[in-house]
C-alpha cells in the first residue's frame, strides 16, 4: 500500500492550497509514490488517518498546520489496529505556526521537509491525552496544552485575519493583557503535590514551542516520557508583557513568577473562575472546570531529521 498524503489546502489561510502543485512536484522529482487525499472540512484529517491505519498503511503524511497534525494524531491513536502496526507519521509543515514540526525537529523549509520524508529516519515520540472540558472522553495531542492567558491570546490571535503566525500571536497578546486584570485560581496536582493559587497560565508541553514564537519548553524532549510544565503565577498587568517577552528567547526559567517542572500527569481544577484551554491550538474548552492530562510514552514513530530510538 502506498503512503497516504493527507493534505489540508485551507491551512495557512489558504496558502497551503496555493503551493500544492509545488509539494507534489517535489515528491515526484524524488520518485516518491503516494496516494493523495485532500481535506474539505474539520474532521476529515482524523477520519482519513484512522482509515489509513486500519487499512494497514505503513506511512501517513500530514501536510497542514498544527490543527491538521492534531487531527491526524487522533486518527492514528483511535484506529482499531487488530494486530497491525500503527503507521509511521511524517509531517510537511505548510500551516501557519507549525509548532509541532518545530518541536519534533522537522524542518520548516519545504524542500528540507520533503528530503526528511524521503530519507526515512525515525524517532519514537510520546503522545499526550487530555480528558475534560469539551472532551470528557478524551483527546490526544502531540505538541502541548495551554491554559489561561496563553489560550485567550490564541483565541484573540485567531480573530486577526491580516496577520499570520507569531505576528498575529503578538497582537493577540497585547489585546489579552487589557482583558486579563485578574488570574483565575486553579488547584493543580503535580507529582502528588497540590497547589491552590492564581495562575496567569499553565503550559503542558510535549514539544517546545507555541504560538509560532514562544518557547514554552526550550529544553523539551518529545521522547522522554515526561511533560515539560511551565507555570506562571499571577503578575500585575504592567508586568505581563515583559514576562511574555522572555518566552520568545526561552529565558523565562529564571523569572520569580515562572516555575519549570516535569511530570507524567497533571490534574487541574478551577476554584475561582474557569479554564480556557487548547490542545495543539485546537479549543478544548472556553470555560472548563477540570482537566486531567497524561503522557503516553513512545506511541508513534515519526520521520525526523533527528534519528532516535525506534520502538
Amino acid at each position: 500500500m502506498k503512503p497516504k498524503l493527507i493534505y489540508n489546502p485551507t491551512a495557512a489561510k489558504g496558502k497551503a492550497g496555493q503551493i500544492l502543485d509545488k509539494v507534489l512536484s517535489l515528491l515526484e522529482e524524488r520518485q516518491f509514490e503516494f496516494d493523495l487525499q485532500l481535506t474539505e472540512k474539520v474532521g476529515d484529517a482524523l477520519l482519513f488517518a484512522k482509515q489509513a491505519a486500519e487499512a494497514g498503511c505503513s506511512l501517513v503524511i500530514a501536510a497542514g498546520g498544527d490543527g491538521t497534525l492534531n487531527e491526524v494524531i487522533n486518527g492514528l491513536m483511535r484506529a482499531e489496529l487488530n494486530g497491525k502496526t500503527r503507521p509511521v507519521l511524517a509531517v510537511l509543515p505548510v500551516g501557519r505556526g507549525n509548532d509541532f514540526a518545530f518541536g519534533m525537529d522537522v524542518p520548516d523549509i519545504l524542500e528540507e521537509a520533503v528530503q526528511t520524508l524521503v530519507a526515512g529516519k525515525t524517532r519514537c515520540i510520546d503522545i499526550g491525552f487530555v480528558q475534560g472540558g469539551d472532551y470528557p472522553d478524551g483527546r490526544y495531542f502531540g505538541n502541548g496544552i495551554g491554559l489561561g492567558f496563553d489560550t485567550v491570546v490564541g483565541f484573540e490571535a485567531n480573530k486577526i485575519k491580516w496577520l499570520h503566525g507569531g505576528a498575529a500571536y503578538m497582537v493577540g497578546l497585547i489585546r489579552t493583557i487589557f482583558k486579563y486584570a485578574h488570574a483565575p485560581v486553579y488547584e493543580v496536582i503535580i507529582n502528588g503535590e497540590t497547589r491552590q493559587q492564581p495562575f496567569l497560565m499553565v503550559s503542558i508541553m510535549n514539544g517546545r514551542r507555541m504560538g509560532g514564537s514562544f518557547l514554552m519548553a526550550p529544553d523539551g524532549d518529545p521522547g522522554d516520557g515526561l511533560f515539560n510544565l511551565c507555570l506562571v503565577n499571577e503578575v500585575p498587568q504592567i508586568k505581563i508583557l515583559p514576562v511574555a517577552a522572555k518566552f520568545i528567547s526561552g529565558t523565562q526559567a529564571g523569572h520569580p513568577a515562572v516555575s519549570m517542572e516535569q511530570t507524567k500527569e497533571i490534574n487541574i481544577r478551577a476554584i475561582n473562575g474557569t479554564i480556557p484551554a487548547h490542545a495543539d491550538g485546537e479549543t478544548l474548552c472556553t470555560d472548563g472546570l477540570a482537566l486531567n492530562v497524561k503522557i503516553l510514552p513512545k506511541q508513534i514513530e515519526l520521520l525526523s531529521r533527528v534519528e532516535g530510538i525506534v520502538s
